[in-house]
């Protein structure tokens, strides 16, 4: 009898080690995803990346409780082309929303009928999907409104220039202007095809709303697979409010930091982060109440570096840690972003992982875990391996990309220890750190090292496709975008 039952051990062993070698094989082995996004969070904003002003206990736990990932970055070091990143698994060389959109229609910030969403492929081996929060990629009218890419469930801000207002007069539910109890003195200027404002009367707080629409989707999938996208709006500022009132950190109340000697926008800053930090904890809490943290993967990471656009000090908190630059810079500060993986049970506690990954690994990653078929034409490689111990499978990128199109332009490339940064794009001189010697990007080692800055433009020239909404100027463009 005892031999019987080592053998169906095993047998059972096996059989599960083999499911996960190709992705689950049946909706009972997939995993429910939650994909937790903070807006303008640093690396260094949360006490498991080394803050020690702002308190982030539940953060911290989750990081104690999980996995942190040391070596994650964004899509790009701005809102929209970041979560196009993501969303697609294409990086900035290939997608097609490459920058935050100032125009009047904003269709150049919508994606198209034809890229094709991790929400898609998810749906397709039938997972529900929500998106709670802050959009980007597509306004109602648009093919990109979630409802076309993928989500059964929309509830939040479609424009970046409506999400700034933390007490807006209305978020949209689904197809429909959910009206708020608000009262928004407008701005002078409009922008994105959006006028923004700062709230008179304030009364409903968009990002509480968030939470407990969360909550409200996980409670009534929990008996299905589902996806939910939480792209939280905290700690981003609302940059209308900076110019009208001089504050732009907005938060109903500054909490623990009420009675700190600091200027209001300091104190509405470590306060927002703290309620984010409060409100992630209510979310696993739910999880683990409800029975299902176990088949759910949660992953929480920041779009971009921090901004200084709030009106606060970032001296007091140094938002980036070690890193170099913040919010529109290639370097480390803008774009390496603070990322926690949390499930428990599958997941090693108390892990620490420098497997070098991007927004654009979300689209592989999710595709592997739930057994879907990955589209055409991603840079994407999972990283699900590394989640699930098994750092063998791992594969890794021959480089990491990124441009951007403001300031002048500026593109980079990470490809092992190296980095690398062009400024302009396409024609400007090139930096070359090193980052495991200078995390910081401190030392130019351009001139010492020719023939690594000349394998650095290679790939530079190898990622770009040139698209025609997203010119650089004085260049032509060769090819015609993905």
């Amino acid at each position: 009898m005892t031999k019987i039952k080592i053998a169906c051990g095993l047998i059972l062993v096996l059989s599960f080690g083999c499911c996960w070698a190709n992705g689950p094989a049946d909706e009972t082995a997939r995993p429910n995803m939650i994909f937790i996004m903070a807006d303008d969070l640093g690396y260094g904003d949360l006490g498991c990346f080394g803050q020690r002003v702002i308190a982030t206990p539940r953060l911290d736990q989750m990081a104690a409780e999980g996995m942190k990932f040391t070596q994650f970055y964004a899509g790009n070091t701005v809102c929209a082309p970041s979560r196009s990143v993501l969303m697609t698994g294409q990086h900035m060389g290939h997608t097609h929303v490459r920058g935050n959109a100032n125009s009047s229609t904003m269709l150049e910030q919508s994606l198209r009928a034809q890229d094709v969403t991790v929400a898609e492929v998810l749906k397709s081996v039938g997972y529900t999907n929500g998106l709670v929060g802050k959009w980007g990629l597509g306004e109602v009218d648009h093919p990109g409104f979630p409802l076309r890419k993928g989500f059964d469930r929309f509830f939040g801000y479609l424009n970046q220039v409506h999400a700034h207002n933390y007490f807006p007069e209305f978020v949209w539910d689904d197809t429909q202007k959910k009206e708020l109890e608000n009262v928004v003195a407008l701005a002078d200027r409009s922008y994105g095809g959006f006028r923004g404002g700062s709230a008179i009367e304030r009364i409903d707080y968009s990002h509480d709303l968030f939470v407990n629409e969360a909550i409200r989707f996980i409670e009534g999938n929990r008996e299905k697979s589902f996806f939910l996208y939480l792209p939280l709006t905290i700690p981003h500022a609302n940059n209308e409010g900076t110019r009208m009132t001089g504050n732009g950190a907005e938060v109903p109340d500054f909490g623990a930091y009420a009675n700190r000697e600091w200027p209001d926008p300091d104190k509405g800053q470590a306060a927002m982060i703290a309620r984010m930090d409060r409100d992630i904890g209510r979310i696993l809490d739910y999880l683990k109440d409800s029975g299902i943290d176990q088949n759910t993967l949660v992953l929480f990471t920041s779009d971009n570096g921090p901004h200084d656009e709030a009106g606060h000090d970032l001296e007091r908190f140094r938002p980036s840690g070690p890193l170099r630059g913040t919010k529109r810079a290639l370097y480390e500060g803008g774009i390496r972003v603070p990322t926690i993986a949390w499930w428990p049970g599958t997941v090693k506690a108390g892990s620490t992982a420098d497997h070098v990954a991007y927004f654009g690994d979300w689209m592989a990653t999710a595709a592997e875990l739930a057994g879907a078929e990955l589209p055409e034409n991603v840079d994407s490689i999972s990283f699900a391996p590394t989640l699930l111990g098994d750092p063998q499978r791992q594969k890794q990128h021959k480089y990491l990309y990124w441009e951007f199109y403001e300031q002048g332009s500026r593109q980079a490339v990470r490809f092992g220890d190296w980095k690398a940064i062009r400024q302009p794009m396409l024609t400007g001189s090139i930096e070359l750190y090193n980052l495991r010697r200078d995390l910081g990007e401190t030392e130019d080692l351009s001139g010492k090292h020719p023939e690594i800055v000349k394998m650095a433009a290679e790939m530079m020239e190898e990622a770009h496709v040139p698209h025609p909404a997203w010119k650089v100027r004085g260049k032509t463009p060769k090819r015609s975008a993905n």
